[in-house]
């Protein structure tokens, strides 16, 4: 393969140079034969892709070429992430804020590459995208979600040839942060100030709490996904359904908002829902908290069973969370489930 002086490309991802570094990695550079560097060949390697005889793309249209012992065996387009996102934004993620946000973590990336072309993405260049995250501020926790959009981005450019190659995603260790939830009189002021302003987003929130659904899932909802009782959530985050049983103030939410929809929230625009959010918040006195989102509602669901003595694992299940470690955040209420090893020890005392 055609690529650059090793410390000439070490030296550019250092400085943060990608376009320099994307050009040593394809062009600038020197062959390697048997894990050996050689001379620098740059005029007789381009002179060696000339004489493959390959088309004239045109400018503005960059190509790189791989080569072996039998000569060259792929012609790969460079590319972007801006580019690859407008390609598949719509195939990988549907609509909504999760979206929104995915656009702003790759538009922050393809902005610390300055706009790069490759087509390849190699593990020196995601630890470099990494590093340069961290000297932003940005936690473990941030770093995870946006490294997620990135690596679901690329593997499908991977999968449809648009580069070479993926790097290893590995997860940033996160710290154990403080879960907020709602307290009961929380709920109730919140509730009440939702309620004056609108009677559909007081059955919505009440539902979400009850059920611990997505805003988005909630949304989603069918008439149709409602038996005997339960709700069965479709569109998830997992990419699985479940089913829940449905309190009955959950019931009663949902026959207060019967009509035609297709849904019983599916009128409901997360934007609009979210801005009477923020506004029943602030004057329930609790404006000052930026993590009190409608998402608490998952978390204050989830904090109520495991407080009320439910194991983690059906907590679990009714979370549809796909491993336990996303559950095991909420083990710390359960402080009273060791109390029942007391009595067991002290049988052999009487």
């Amino acid at each position: 393969m055609l690529y650059c002086n090793a410390k000439c490309a070490a030296k550019a991802l250092r400085l943060f140079d990608y376009k320099h570094w994307f050009h040593c990695q394809w062009f600038l550079g020197s062959f390697t034969e048997n894990g050996k560097e050689t001379a620098n060949v740059t005029s007789d390697a381009e002179k060696q892709v000339g004489d493959l005889g390959f088309p004239d793309m045109g400018s503005g249209y960059e190509v790189n070429y791989t080569f072996g012992r039998q000569g060259p065996i792929g012609v790969v387009k460079e590319t972007t992430l801006a580019e690859l996102l407008q390609r598949y934004a719509d195939i990988l993620w549907d609509e909504g804020r999760h979206k929104y946000n995915v656009k702003a973590f790759i538009g922050e990336l393809d902005e610390i590459l300055l706009g790069a072309r490759f087509s390849a993405f190699s593990q020196e260049l995601l630890d470099g995208l990494i590093g340069a995250l961290r000297k932003r501020g940005n936690s473990n926790a941030t770093i995870n979600r946006k490294m997620a959009a990135l690596g679901k981005l690329l593997r499908k450019a991977y999968k449809m040839g648009d580069i070479h190659n993926l790097p290893e995603f590995k997860r940033q260790k996160e710290k154990a942060g403080r879960l907020r939830f709602l307290e009961a009189d929380e709920e109730e002021v919140l509730f009440r100030e939702i309620a004056s302003r609108s009677e559909l987003y007081l059955y919505l929130s009440i539902f979400l709490v009850d059920t611990g659904a997505r805003l988005g899932e909630a949304i989603a909802l069918k008439w149709n996904d409602i038996h005997e009782g339960r709700a069965t959530f479709w569109v998830t985050k997992s990419g699985r359904s479940r089913t829940v049983p449905l309190t009955v103030r959950a019931k009663d939410a949902l026959k207060r908002v019967a009509d035609r929809s297709p849904g019983p929230f599916s009128r409901i625009d997360q934007q609009k829902y979210r801005a009477v959010w923020n506004a029943a918040k602030v004057d329930a006195g609790l404006g000052n908290e930026d993590d009190l989102v409608p998402h608490i509602l998952r978390h204050t669901c989830a904090s109520r069973l495991v407080r009320g003595g439910i194991d983690l694992r059906r907590v679990q299940m009714w979370l549809g969370h796909q491993t336990l470690e996303m559950t095991m955040r909420y083990a710390h209420l359960a402080s009273h489930d060791l109390d029942m090893c007391v009595p067991v020890l002290e049988r052999h005392l009487k």
